[in-house]
């Protein structure tokens, strides 16, 4: 097995999928290649000579411009790449997609909710209106561990610093992130936990919820309460005994809502991991299911392979809208739009934002997309959805979950413990990680690398989604995380 990948035939660079050592000739599509120094695993070197600022090319796509001179069998990495990125751009759609096809449907086992809905989970929610009451959900959800049985999968407190003292844009995001999870159906249960003096109390929260059903939504308001935490603890067990009610049955995948995201990644990620997430979702959505791409910033650079696989040109301009506010949102706090590589992406071999983009974008597989949703917006039409949200992982994670995703499928080639509000998947980009981090890593896709193809690893992984919606449990479960993070944008009082 060849210890290079040259991904697309267009491509003047290849990436070394082991430590190649200098002066190691290769044969890269009939060309022969010598390395002039050490490549690491998961970096780049130069497949022909290079003068200063020409493009380099990565999956087909220019992921910036070499500073310096490069020879044929160099490294190339930050050092002399640089990305060609500027600011605001003028786009142009030019519509890029396939017909649709559809395949035969799969089921899970799932719950089917009053109101339509169907769930992966059968939890007790606790989530406080702000942050004030954050210890006091944590305690009564400690306090009634007890009630988690067979058919109640968890009892978790989502406790979070808002909900008082914004402004704007933020006190609205808070309102509604949180009224979407107290509707997100992987709760059999939920109680709403105020204080009864801040911004986003439970009478304001109440206008953004809708429709609820008294029996699985409870209220508490702390300084209407003598001792709000035996009183939490009663309201708890009333609402697992309502919750007990739900019985896994077989529910079609259609109904599926994944959420996509990728941290902490390395030059595997675009090669392995992030494209069988792509299968996956190309996969779910000929059975009729949803996916949402989310984490703006990291399409920078890839924004116009989506934008042409927008279903109509209503969706193409609300693209251009997201990418556009997005960096609008960046030169505002006077930052730069390009620079967003981590120091652990740029040693896993990611040198530009175009270069993660690239990669990143993989995770939409082919599909046409059908939605883009705004931050805070509930998922409606059935596809490929883009999320407005940014990619720091815990931000982006809660906005996939509050925007109706049953499971987040998180890639990464460093590896993380994070969780969500719901079920977590850690898919590896490199088998060195799945090896060393069994306790994070639910799904391996360094195989892709040693020989796998994608559409075998692809349905696997979608295997392994059914498997996680029926019940099995993620790592980051096992170990009893469960993480929210709402996004700040503005002034706190």
């Amino acid at each position: 097995m060849a210890n290079f990948i040259k991904i697309n035939e267009n491509d003047n660079v290849a990436v070394a999928l082991d430590v190649i050592a200098e002066n190691t000739t290769l044969d890269v599509a009939g060309t022969q290649v010598t390395t002039t120094m050490e490549i690491p695993a998961g970096h780049k070197f130069a497949l022909v000579d290079m003068p200063e600022a020409t493009p380099v090319i990565k999956y087909g796509f220019r992921i910036g411009n070499t500073t310096a001179a490069v020879k044929q069998g160099e490294w190339i990495h930050t050092h002399n790449l640089k990305t060609g990125l500027g600011d605001l751009l003028e786009y142009s759609y030019e519509p890029d997609f396939a017909e649709e096809k559809f395949t035969e449907d799969a089921t899970f086992m799932g719950y089917n909710r009053k109101n339509g809905k169907v769930g992966v989970r059968n939890e007790i929610w606790i989530i406080p209106t702000v942050g004030c009451v954050n210890n006091v959900a944590s305690k009564i959800a400690e306090l009634s561990k007890d009630l988690v049985c067979e058919n109640i999968e968890a009892v978790c407190a989502f406790p979070h610093p808002y909900g008082c003292s914004q402004m704007g844009d933020d006190q609205e995001h808070t309102r509604q992130i949180l009224a979407n999870l107290i509707n997100h159906p992987n709760a059999g249960g939920v109680l709403v936990l105020g204080l009864g003096c801040e911004n986003s109390n439970i009478d304001v929260l109440k206008g953004y919820m809708g429709e609820i059903d008294t029996d699985r939504v409870k209220f508490l308001v702390s300084q209407e309460s003598d001792d709000e935490i035996a009183e939490g603890v009663e309201i708890v067990k009333e609402l697992a005994k309502y919750a007990s009610q739900f019985k896994r049955e077989p529910i079609s995948v259609s109904k599926l809502v994944i959420g996509m995201k990728c941290g902490g990644s390395d030059g595997f990620s675009g090669i392995t991991a992030n494209p069988t997430v792509g299968r996956f979702s190309d996969i779910l959505i000929s059975k009729k299911g949803t996916t949402i791409l989310t984490e703006v910033p990291e399409m920078f650079g890839a924004e116009t392979i989506l934008m042409n696989r927008c279903a109509n040109e209503e969706l193409f301009n609300k693209t251009v809208d997201l990418i556009n506010d997005f960096k609008n949102y960046f030169k505002s706090h006077n930052q730069t739009i390009y620079e967003n590589p981590s120091p652990g992406n740029k040693k896993g071999g990611i040198s530009t934002l175009e270069d993660k983009s690239l990669g990143c974008t993989q995770k939409s597989g082919s599909a046409i997309v059908k939605g883009v949703l705004a931050y805070g917006e509930m998922v409606s039409t059935p596809g490929l959805n883009l999320l407005s949200a940014p990619g720091n992982d815990l931000v982006a994670a809660t906005a996939l979950a509050a925007s109706g995703a049953h499971i987040v499928l998180f890639t990464t080639g460093r590896g993380t413990p994070f969780a969500c509000p719901v079920p977590t998947m850690k898919i590896s980009s490199n088998s060195r990680l799945a090896g060393k981090k069994e306790n994070w890593i639910d799904f391996n896709a360094g195989v892709v690398a040693e020989g796998e193809d994608l559409d075998t690893a692809g349905q696997r992984l979608f295997d392994e989604v059914v498997a996680v919606a029926s019940g099995k449990e993620v790592k980051s479960e096992k170990a009893g995380f469960h993480d929210m993070a709402i996004f700040k944008q503005g002034v706190t009082l």
